[in-house]
């Protein structure tokens, strides 16, 4: 086994724990001997439980931008990448709620998640051919931030087989974005930033 099957069987334990028992009682070891992985790998490998969601959130990046689109409108590469993400939290998706629903009351957990997620929007970004670089990168950076929470709480919400009402809130808030200001398009100015991430009614689930 490749440290990427290796990585993948561990957070696939992990998130499996998780939705059995809630984040707070998942620990590295239990995920370990639950794929009955060794240890010492497992320790070596993930030697906190943060790395779990870190490799995690790494593993639905990839899985975006292994087919980011090299072509067409930069809003419909953004939509491609962004529900190719949330397909992986869809595969996971029971653990995911569970995680979701422990970062509220766990602010060092919500932090992690923020920054990660940051992170991740920039590479979202520049896999559709947006910018991420510099201080109008990182204002583009928590746009998607919010458009991101958005999305993940249509579809935290969402039962249907196809995701149709994720697909359709994310259509939304990228066309609301495209609407308001060019910076899906990076026509903005350099003295202009885009505009504030939308924010949502409710405190959001927790980012991935």
């Amino acid at each position: 086994m490749d440290n990427a099957e290796f990585d993948r069987a561990l957070v696939g334990a992990a998130f499996a724990l998780a939705a059995e028992r809630g984040w707070r009682e998942v620990s590295v070891a239990e995920a370990a001997r639950r794929a009955d992985l060794k240890l010492d790998r497992a320790r070596m490998r993930f030697p906190v439980r943060a790395a779990v969601l870190l490799r995690f959130g790494r593993m639905a990046d990839a899985a975006a931008l292994a087919l980011a689109p090299k072509e067409g409108p930069h809003r419909d590469r953004l939509f491609d990448l962004l529900m190719r993400r949330i397909d992986v939290l869809q595969a996971h998706r029971a653990g995911v709620l569970a995680l979701m629903r422990a970062a509220p009351t766990d602010p060092c957990l919500a932090a992690l998640l923020t920054a990660a997620t940051l992170r991740s929007m920039s590479w979202m970004l520049e896999g559709a051919g947006i910018s991420a670089r510099g201080p109008i990168g990182r204002l583009r950076c928590k746009a998607l931030l919010g458009i991101w929470l958005l999305v993940l709480r249509a579809w935290r919400d969402d039962t249907s087989d196809d995701m149709s009402a994720t697909m359709a809130a994310l259509d939304r808030a990228l066309t609301r974005a495209e609407r308001l200001d060019g910076w899906l398009h990076g026509r903005r100015a350099a003295t202009e930033p885009p505009p504030h991430p939308p924010v949502p009614e409710e405190p959001a689930a927790a980012p991935l």
